[in-house]
């Protein structure tokens, strides 16, 4: 289990976490993150996670996230489109495909449950 803590969530260091090729629709985005807490079973991850701009495709799990600096459009097919800059909370459903528009480099806290 993991240690209490607190984390300046904007300056801390990521890894980088590259993208399958077939997920990039445009661009040349980069993935980075960092895993801050899971649980003993793996189904719960606590962590932060940066991509810069382009067009990227992804199949979701359930996850909430914040924004902290960044902006993106979050195209969900037969759903809503969303569009999250710093401040915003969204939520998304396990198994929603998504094509992401990252108009500025986005960096997020989250929290997926698997």
């Amino acid at each position: 289990m993991t240690e209490s803590f607190a984390l300046h969530i904007p300056t801390a260091d990521l890894d980088p976490d590259p993208l399958d090729p077939a997920q990039i629709v445009s661009g040349s985005p980069e993935v980075s993150g960092r895993v801050l807490s899971e649980s003993p079973d793996g189904r719960q991850l606590r962590g932060i996670w940066q991509i810069t701009p382009g067009v990227v495709t992804d199949v979701e799990a359930d996850e909430l996230f914040v924004v902290l600096s960044g902006r993106a459009t979050i195209e969900i097919d037969g759903g809503p489109t969303l569009h999250v800059g710093p401040g915003d909370c969204a939520v998304l459903r396990a198994g929603d495909r998504t094509t992401w528009t990252v108009h500025e480099t986005l960096r997020k806290a989250y929290a997926i449950s698997l």
